[in-house]
């Protein structure tokens, strides 16, 4: 392990683009697949050569497939709490807003209630165990279309969680034109939610003008292409909207090339506010210190400029600003003992 990847390991962290099933380790799917037998294997060796990537097509197939093995409340507390124990113990997490969707969930025959009892009663539990503090961000599936982000929205506005802060918009986006979804992302906003949808992934710079002037977007769930708009880009840098970059998620659903060819350099050069996450970690074969390692190899970054990127995270999340300040100092004391 090289001295700045050490460092990377034990630097305090928030992460503001993980998804919540997504992030099921081949050890907590082994567990899942013990209670349901059947459907994937139970083995974490041969689970870990099914996750092995192959292509967007295989991952959309090891995503349905470990939501398939979420069939009861305590299924989804199992995961999330196993899900921030690997966060906090091996990556350092302090701070985790994790995309849910409960949509998946519901219409496997989970109430609402229970979904939102089972990841509160994980929340909780995690804080206090590993010393993470979580909070939710609940998303359409997009390629559900208006019956999810009508049902999404019911869920966020009538049985919301006290770790509730945001709605989002995720899935496919070739084929989900983000306007439809306006009234529903207006009417989270008029609740006091926060706006992060996908966009600009897999489509064009155009996805991610509709997010900002039709959703109300305040962060941009990747934003990959808008490095082909210098308007937009200027936009970006002007407002200071965040993006969510994700690396090795991008590479590996080919929505860049190669990572030497991924416009995170880009996005820092022209002023825009670069945020780095994991998406769906285990799935895509990494990590959020991964993550970290890779923007510091693209960006030239020492121990203080990736400390600076664990600052940015911190403070364009929609943690309580008495606990952002909190997250800051740890940052800043973790990197004077280290340099």
């Amino acid at each position: 392990m090289t001295d700045l990847a050490a460092f990377i390991q034990g630097l305090p962290k928030a992460e503001l683009h993980v998804h919540h099933v997504g992030s099921a380790s081949p050890r907590i799917v082994a567990e899942l697949a013990a209670r349901h037998p059947g459907v994937v294997p139970a083995d974490e060796d041969a689970l870990a050569d099914f996750f092995a990537f192959r292509d967007f097509a295989h991952f959309i197939e090891v995503y349905l497939a470990v939501v398939d093995l979420i069939r009861t409340p305590e299924d989804i507390r199992m995961l999330t709490y196993e899900v921030a124990r690997e966060m906090a113990g091996t990556q350092t997490l302090r701070y985790a807003e994790l995309t849910c969707t409960p949509y998946t969930s519901v219409i496997r025959g989970i109430p609402i209630e229970a979904y939102g009892e089972a990841i509160e009663d994980a929340r909780v539990a995690a804080e206090r165990d590993f010393g993470l503090r979580l909070r939710w961000i609940y998303d359409i599936p997009g390629e559900s279309g208006l019956p999810a982000a009508d049902a999404t929205l019911e869920y966020a506005l009538e049985h919301p969680t006290d770790g509730l802060v945001a709605f989002g918009l995720g899935g496919p986006e070739v084929g989900v034109p983000r306007p439809q979804f306006e009234p529903h992302f207006a009417a989270a906003r008029a609740a006091g939610l926060h706006s992060v949808p996908h966009a600009g992934e897999t489509t064009g710079p155009q996805t991610v003008w509709d997010a900002l002037s039709l959703l109300g977007a305040e962060r941009i769930g990747h934003g990959t292409s808008a490095a082909q708009d210098p308007a937009l880009l200027e936009h970006l840098a002007a407002t200071g909207i965040p993006l969510e970059v994700c690396p090795s998620s991008n590479i590996a659903t080919r929505a860049v090339a190669t990572l030497a060819e991924h416009p995170i350099t880009a996005f820092r050069d022209a002023g825009v506010v670069v945020t780095v996450n994991s998406d769906d970690p285990p799935m895509f074969g990494t990590t959020l210190n991964r993550e970290y390692e890779i923007a510091a190899d693209l960006l030239g970054l020492d121990a203080a400029g990736v400390a600076d990127l664990a600052r940015t995270a911190v403070d364009a999340s929609f943690a309580e600003e008495e606990y952002k300040a909190d997250l800051r100092q740890q940052i800043d004391a973790y990197l004077a003992g280290n340099v």
